[in-house]
């Protein structure tokens, strides 16, 4: 089944109804959608691990809060970066930057961190992803588990990651607004 449409670079925004606890009110940026399936980084899942002490000579360059993300439940032994880098596609790009959508991309994070330094802004690190298998996101979007939104750059490095998920929810026109307001457990209601 091919993707009528890829949705790399925009947010899945976690339904209230998806209760499992990889994703419950979740963000997750969508990094690769093609018929081969869908990978992604949920951005609103700090870590108490602080990045300089697993990648040295990155944490300067990392956004605030300065520690790992959970990425999602998939190989959660790697580390994989997200940054901002301004400007047009079609302009050169930094090396060791790969853009995925618009001024948002992956950072090789085998090259020297000095190389990028006064290219990167809002830069992640993620242990881990999120993956789907051919057909599995566009099902969990037509079962009601996902909304598909917009992103913005500063979804990447926003420094609050417990408020992006009501954050990107009130941005949004009509119902999905006033998703942001639904409370954490509605059985206290």
């Amino acid at each position: 089944m091919t993707p009528a449409l890829s949705h790399t670079g925009r947010l899945l925004v976690a339904t209230p109804l998806l209760t499992d606890p990889n994703f419950a009110r979740s963000v997750v940026l969508i990094l690769d959608h093609d018929a081969q399936g869908a990978l992604g980084v949920v951005l609103n899942r700090p870590t108490p691990i602080e990045v300089g002490s697993v990648l040295d000579g990155w944490a300067d360059l990392t956004g605030r809060p300065a520690v790992v993300f959970q990425g999602g439940p998939v190989a959660l032994d790697s580390a994989l970066a997200v940054a901002v880098v301004p400007g047009e596609p079609g302009q050169a790009e930094p090396l060791g930057w790969r853009r995925v959508h618009g001024a948002i991309g992956l950072v090789d994070l085998e090259a020297p961190p000095e190389v990028l330094a006064g290219e990167l802004g809002g830069l992640r690190v993620f242990a881990g992803y999120s993956g789907w298998s051919p057909g599995q996101l566009e099902n969990e979007v037509a079962e009601g588990a996902w909304h598909l939104v917009d992103a913005e750059p500063g979804d990447i490095s926003c420094p609050e990651p417990e408020r992006l998920w009501r954050s990107v929810l009130r941005r949004q026109r009509g119902p999905l607004a006033i998703l942001a307001t639904y409370p954490d457990d509605p059985t206290l209601n």
